[in-house]
């Protein structure tokens, strides 16, 4: 039997982020040691009272039935979680919805919004997340080059007119994920009056909201206006450690909410009881979670971006997220980087054009190993031939 793949697959082609499991793998059974800061997933594990909340609901029987929805104890904690953190009031009913973590809500939310053929402004670089939902949704995208002269954010003016009047929606993501750079409250001031004029949704991404070292990042929903024109989604992965749980939200414009909900309601049953009852207890003990949580990705940033400009490897300093965006020296390009770091150090992290364009040039180095563990990766970068010499023959992979 001939069997084929649908036309839409070609929009789902194997990533970088496979290449790269699979060669990291190859590393391993060679026997060379590979220190994996590539992903962009928690290496810590939630509180211990977040533990307990989850195992005293396991074992009661009466909780496996299909939960179809956020429970209206959750909904409410979010809704004051956000008054207490940001001083946003949202409607636990109509402007709160609860999803199977930030990502299911935003690879679906396009489809709920978006024709096939309207236009979808994403960062670039951004999250590949994004350029699923565009591509489920039929939609097409115009990227919005995040750039070093521009502080990483979009700089609105230069998108073309015929491109704004046939924009639907547009989403940003600060602290940013491969970037991690803070928007300010006169851009999303910018963004909402950009958003209004062109009748463009407004997505954000707010997924490392927690994780900041400096200045607390704004939430779009902050910015008088906001929730006229758009959406927050956060996630309770990064902040509380919570990533296999499957367990995000939105919060914001009831249109929008409504509009994703009744997409929900069609495609899944809910999240497991348990895991809505544990989430009710991370956001409850925000405050001193977080602290510590910072307090632990702030020494592992310090010991990175030392050790790196100490060996000529000029980085900047994150003030937020859990990732480091590095200019890759020349003459390489990220690619070609990428797998000579592998060969050369056993350090594993992800080219900048696996986001996109703009990412050319950077990669992305994750903050998600213990802090011997940096040290020994700075002390195997420091004895490599790549920073021992400027000109290192380049083999392709």
């Amino acid at each position: 039997m001939n069997i084929t793949l649908s036309d839409k697959m070609h929009h789902f082609q194997t990533s970088i982020f496979n290449e790269l499991s699979n060669y990291k793998k190859k590393k391993n059974q060679e026997g060379n040691e590979m220190i994996d800061l590539s992903v962009g997933s928690p290496d810590l594990p939630p509180a211990k009272y977040v533990i307990d909340e989850l195992a005293k609901h396991v074992t009661q029987p009466c909780n496996y039935g299909y939960t179809l929805t956020g429970i209206d104890e959750l909904h409410r904690t979010i809704a004051t979680y956000y008054h207490n953190q940001y001083s946003v009031t949202v409607d636990p009913v109509n402007e709160t919805l609860m999803v199977m973590g930030s990502q299911d809500g935003l690879v679906h939310l396009p489809m709920a919004l978006t024709n096939p053929g309207d236009i979808i402004l994403l960062p670039d670089p951004g999250y590949t997340a994004y350029d699923t939902g565009v591509a489920l949704a039929g939609a097409a995208v115009y990227g919005m080059p995040l750039k070093e002269d521009n502080n990483f954010l979009p700089d609105l003016e230069a998108i073309p007119g015929e491109i704004r009047e046939k924009a639907k929606l547009m989403i940003l993501n600060f602290p940013g994920n491969p970037v991690p750079a803070l928007a300010t409250k006169k851009f999303f001031e910018q963004v909402v009056a950009f958003a209004k004029k062109h009748q463009i949704v407004v997505v954000h991404d707010f997924a490392y909201s927690e994780i900041y070292y400096e200045d607390k990042p704004v939430s779009f929903l902050s910015i008088k206006g906001a929730k006229e024109v758009g959406v927050e989604f956060n996630s309770f992965s990064k902040s509380f450690n919570l990533a296999g749980c499957r367990i995000g939200y939105i919060v914001g414009n009831p249109t929008v909410v409504a509009g994703l909900n009744r997409l929900k309601s069609n495609l899944d049953y809910g999240v497991f009881f348990p895991i809505q009852k544990a989430a009710i207890r991370a956001l409850e003990n925000s405050v001193s979670f977080s602290e510590e949580l910072r307090a632990i990705y702030k020494r592992r940033r310090d010991i990175l971006v030392s050790g790196l400009n100490a060996l000529g490897w000029k980085v900047d300093t994150p003030s937020a997220s859990m990732f480091i965006w590095a200019k890759v020296p020349k003459p390489f390009t990220s690619t070609e980087f990428v797998y000579r770091l592998m060969d050369e150090t056993g350090i594993v992290v992800v080219p900048g054009n696996a986001f996109g364009e703009a990412g050319e040039g950077y990669v992305r180095i994750g903050l998600v190993q213990p802090e011997e563990v940096l040290k020994k990766a700075v002390a195997k970068l420091r004895s490599s031939i790549l920073f021992s010499t400027t000109e290192v023959p380049i083999t392709n992979k």
